[in-house]
């Protein structure tokens, strides 16, 4: 019953798909399985490179070697094949394949068999061909085929076209993140910028482990979303019939963690939140925040330029990266610092103060064609008038320093500026990376922030923050002047390269299409 539900979905597939489902079929029937467990694989494609790359002409290497890849171009006819195939590196190279060494029947069932895509074992010597191509001659061993298939493909690689630029390509844009499995087979920028996330996430994590920070995991499902304002995703969990929250933010555990005497302390995991998603937001990204004890913004604002930096060296060899486009992004030196009500004075041309009056701010932003939503505080139409006149052109990487109260929650008061907090966000290329406070750590005025935050949401703000009276009650505790930073991950690869956040997440959440 099941070999008939099998055929019949066969015959129903795709052209191609058929095909192959029938190779695989045969191969079976033949007693031959298209996805062996295990294969006498001496080496790799990168190492046979670089151990026989001086070869000349006709000389082979003194013994054979064992590899495997995917293949990804066949030619040739009679009693010659030729083949190159693909690690997951990238790395490629030539196989031969000839009816003398291999035998005829072998060969001929290499061309019945191997489709583009396949993944092959070839076994044999390592030489330089006519033509001066380094290649592997396929032959047989003491119990050693000369080739096998180790995972036959169903589905066909996609087929190469050429844009209006001249650009050769495989996938669309949208194909490329739906199907990121082609993308990093096909495109080499692709695979990079997996492997370059992972080595900034071992320089972030080698830079925290030096200066004696902790990392420690905090939960994801929370009971009460805190720590930022942004809108959580809600779940249901049925064995204590109760609603949870994706967490937006790790914060509020990780002052509980200082609180408990974890006084330097890290974590780079994930966050979700249940708003737009562009070119520089996605609902689900991951996030490094970092609290030291009797730290305040300004030693958060050191570390995180020498992190930074220390990334840019340790991936690329240069605080002066190359963007996506070609062009350099200077990380070096000391970083421009400015403060959000004096830039945004300049920009209207008249001073703005933490005391200017909300009616007159309104009037700024819809003059510049600005939306000011109903619930909107005065700092916050202050921090909107910020965007959209400066932040989104500022270049190089600045610190906007010193922000409203009223949209700072967490953040203790600035020691010398009224109405303002200590409270800084990093700007690169145009977009926010990183912000970081002197926190808040008097549990009267946070519950007083709080209160004021729960008032917020009553009169319609969707972002507003929560009353925690679990993480009060720790604060009542008593919590040390602390230091804070948070930063976007995928962020920081936008910085670092100059590709978009899809780009930098290996796996972005899309919208389902319905086949």
């Amino acid at each position: 019953m099941e070999k008939n539900n099998e055929s019949s979905e066969i015959q129903e597939a795709p052209e191609q798909f058929r095909v192959r489902a029938e190779k695989r079929a045969r191969m079976l029937a033949e007693g031959t399985d298209p996805y062996p467990v295990e294969l006498p694989i001496i080496t790799t494609i990168k190492k046979v490179r670089e151990e026989f790359d001086r070869l000349e002409i006709d000389e082979q290497s003194p013994a054979p070697v064992g590899v495997a890849g995917r293949v990804m171009f066949i030619r040739g006819s009679g009693k010659l094949q030729f083949v190159v195939i693909q690690d997951g590196e990238g790395n490629r190279i030539q196989v031969m394949l000839s009816a003398k060494e291999v035998g005829s029947d072998s060969l001929k069932e290499f061309k019945a068999n191997v489709d583009l895509g396949d993944h092959l074992f070839v076994h044999g010597p390592a030489m330089r061909s006519r033509r001066g191509e380094l290649s592997i001659f396929a032959q047989p061993g003491e119990d050693v085929p000369p080739w096998r298939i180790t995972s036959k493909a169903l589905r066909p690689l996609p087929k190469t076209f050429t844009t209006e630029t001249g650009e050769e390509m495989s996938l669309s844009e949208e194909a490329r993140i739906r199907q990121r499995h082609l993308d990093m087979i096909l495109r080499p920028a692709a695979r990079e910028m997996v492997r370059t996330r992972a080595d900034v996430v071992w320089s972030l994590r080698d830079y925290f482990h030096r200066e004696g920070f902790l990392e420690i995991e905090t939960p994801m499902l929370q009971n009460i979303h805190g720590g930022a304002a942004a809108r959580p995703f809600q779940t249901h969990m049925n064995a204590y019939d109760t609603e949870l929250y994706l967490r937006i933010a790790p914060e509020l555990f990780l002052k509980r963690a200082v609180v408990g005497g974890v006084e330097k302390v890290f974590e780079i995991n994930r966050n979700f939140r249940n708003e737009g998603a562009d070119s520089s937001h996605s609902p689900e990204f991951t996030m490094l925040e970092a609290y030291e004890a009797y730290g305040t913004y300004n030693t958060m604002a050191t570390r995180t330029r020498d992190f930074i930096q220390k990334a840019a060296r340790d991936v690329f060899g240069t605080e002066k990266v190359t963007l996506a486009d070609g062009s350099e992004y200077d990380l070096s030196g000391q970083w421009d610092e400015i403060s959000l009500y004096e830039v945004v004075s300049e920009a209207v041309k008249e001073e703005i103060t933490p005391e200017t009056e909300l009616s007159r701010l309104v009037q700024l932003a819809e003059e510049r064609g600005i939306a000011v939503p109903d619930h909107a505080v005065a700092g916050k139409v202050v921090e909107e008038i910020f965007e959209h006149e400066v932040g989104d052109h500022l270049w190089a990487p600045t610190f906007v320093r010193d922000y409203p109260v009223d949209t700072s929650p967490l953040v203790r008061q600035h020691r010398s500026l009224p109405g303002r907090v200590e409270k800084w966000d990093l700007y690169v290329r145009g977009f926010e990376l990183a912000t970081a406070y002197s926190e808040l750590v008097d549990p009267v005025i946070q519950r007083e922030r709080f209160e004021a935050q729960a008032l917020a949401a009553a009169n319609g703000d969707p972002e507003a923050m929560v009353l925690d009276e679990e993480f009060l009650q720790a604060m009542e505790q008593g919590m040390p002047p602390t230091g804070g930073m948070g930063m976007g991950l995928d962020r920081l690869l936008m910085a670092l390269t100059g590709y978009g956040i899809r780009e930098t997440i290996t796996f972005p959440l899309v919208k389902r299409v319905e086949n």
